[in-house]
Formats: structure tokens, sequence, C-alpha cells
């Protein structure tokens, strides 16, 4: 069991890199051609990549399904545009929104971590919910319009900085951002707390027994995608320049739930494959028709009844398919008989 999910992992990892190569030659082709909108379509895909990264980690590997990390999404974007309003500062911001979807995210979790199933899916939508309608109504925050007139800032990373009004540069900058993150997650799954968390999926009566807390595991998981959501959310405002209550709103955790489910629950990288197919369908069914949602929605259906494991769930398994060291067949030679002796 432990040599298959080590392959399973080395498997995830060359299709990271599969995605990564894909990346940069579509910033290649966007560069070339001066085609910005392609190129924001594509950031904002891998920006909600870490949103889905956020929804996987609880969904794919604790058996949680939150319908409220949209929340702490927000929240990373409002902090980070507040922050960006005062000072063109790229890693005040990050880490301001860091420390404010911590914040969030451990108050949350000691609401949300209180009920188990059904509930906690619940609980999670209805604290999404409530904070968007708060922020939706408070004037400081902008209201129902949102913060606008967000600067554009320079990214400084040593002695070499990135505009964010560069499409390629900012996309290239987001694109290493998001797979720190997967590694970050991906490091954590192998440590023996990621197996504490792959174990609460299974079967969670049962890990007392081996001497680990399930509330505290349960605990530092939530807080921890917290996190991850809201330093992706920290993005956006660079990206698009402002920042509305819709990024706390049902859809956009409901998009992130659907992207896992494409791409692959409890893969991490099918959360980045799904975000982005996710994205592309969307504008290209939103070209045809003001209806999208509908296709989309079907779309979604047809998957979950066919394709249950999703993209990454379904490939994954056959590379890992090989013959067995057991059920290899020995060559015995034409002039030696089974008893050893030569004929």
């Amino acid at each position: 069991m432990r040599d298959e999910q080590s392959r399973s992992i080395r498997v995830s990892h060359a299709f990271l890199l599969l995605f990564c190569a894909c990346a940069l030659v579509a910033a290649a082709i966007g560069a070339v051609s001066g085609n910005s909108f392609y190129l924001r379509l594509a950031t904002e895909a891998l920006i909600l990549a870490g949103l889905a990264l956020s929804v996987d980690l609880l969904l794919g590997y604790t058996g949680a399904l939150s319908l409220g990390q949209a929340l702490y999404f927000g929240v990373g974007a409002y902090v980070s545009a507040l922050v960006l309003l005062q000072t063109a500062s790229f890693w005040l911001a990050m880490s301001a929104a860091g420390a404010a979807s911590l914040l969030s995210a451990f108050i949350g979790g000691l609401i949300a971590n209180r009920v188990r199933a059904v509930y906690f899916t619940l609980i999670t939508l209805g604290l999404s919910q409530v904070i968007g309608k708060v922020v939706y109504n408070t004037r400081e925050l902008g209201a129902s319009d949102g913060i606008i007139g967000i600067p554009v800032i320079d990214i400084g990373i040593g002695g070499w900085s990135v505009s964010a009004a560069d499409p390629t540069g900012f996309f290239l900058v987001v694109l290493v951002f998001i797979v720190i993150l997967y590694g970050a997650l991906a490091y954590l799954l192998e440590t023996p707390f990621g197996r504490v968390l792959i174990a609460l999926r299974s079967n969670e009566k049962r890990v007392p027994f081996l001497g680990y807390s399930v509330w505290r595991a349960r605990m530092i998981a939530y807080v921890l995608a917290g996190v991850v959501a809201g330093l992706s959310g920290a993005l956006y405002p660079m990206l698009r320049g402002f920042v509305s209550p819709e990024l706390m709103s049902f859809s956009m955790s409901s998009n992130a739930v659907v992207a896992v489910l494409l791409g692959g629950a409890g893969t991490l990288v099918g959360a980045l494959y799904g975000s982005v197919l996710l994205v592309v369908i969307k504008s290209i069914i939103g070209s045809w028709t003001e209806h999208h949602l509908i296709v989309i929605g079907a779309l979604f259906i047809w998957s979950i009844l066919f394709f249950p494991r999703g993209l990454m769930g379904m490939i994954i398994p056959y590379f890992l398919k090989r013959p067995s060291e057991e059920q290899s067949t020995v060559q015995v030679p034409s002039n030696v008989s089974l008893s050893g002796e030569a004929k």
C-alpha cells in the first residue's frame, strides 16, 4: 500500500510538470502574439486553482465538504486590496492577507468543527453567506460596489522586478506561487500528520485509538485550507484591480468544488487541471450563449454520473498498473527439468 501511494504521488508530480510545461508554452505564445486577454484569463484560472487546492485538502483528504472556502478567498482579497491602497507592497499585502485568513479560518474552524457531515457543509456555507452580506452592506468596504482603483504594483523578487500590469510576467509569478502551494501541501500529506488526515477520511472513529486527536487534526487541516484560500485570494486584486462581495459568494465556493470533482478529488494536481478546464469551458460556452450556467451544470452532472473519480482520478491509475513480482513468470532453461536435474 505504501509503495502504491508513493508511486501515485510520483505520477501526480509528473502531471504537475506537464501542467507547468503547458503553462510555459501558453505564456510564450501569449507573449509572442501580444494577446493579453487569454493570459489574464489563464492567470485567473491559476488563482482559482489555489482556491480549489484548499477545497481538495478538505474534501479529498479529510472527507469534509466545505461550501464556504470563498469566505477566506474573499478575506485575503479584501485585506490585500486595503493594504495595496495604502502601500504598493506585494510582500506586505501577501503577509497581511495570510495573517487575516489564518485568524478568520481559526475562528471559523472553532465553529464549523463542532459538527460533522452535512451539518459541517451547511455551517461553512452559512459562515460565508453571513460575512459576505456584512461586507455587502459595509460602506467602508465599498458595499455592493466593492473596492476599485487598486494601483498596479511592481513585485520585487531579489534583484528582479515584475509589474502586475505585465500579463506574461504576472502569469509566471502566479504560476510559481501556485506550484509552491502545491509543493507545500504535497509535502504535508507525506508527513505523519498527512497520514492522519487520510485516516480521517477512511475511518474517523478509529483515529483516536492510534493516539491522535480527531478535532485537532480537523482543526489544523481547516486552518491550513483557509490560509491557502486566503493567499490565493490576495493575488486577485493585483490581477483585476478591484474586489467585490461576489468573491465570497456561494458561486465561488461551488466553482472550486466543481473544479476539484472535475479534476479528481484527493489528487491535488487534479485541482489545477480542473480549475483550468472549468475556466476554459465557461469561457467557450459563455461566448455562445448567456445561459452557459445551464450547460455547465449539465456537464457537471454528466461527469459525476459517468466519471465520478474525475480526470486525474481516471488517468493516474493507468500509470500505476504494472505486473507485480508475484505475477511475473520464471523462465526455466530448456535443458533443465523442474526437479533441478539436467536433461
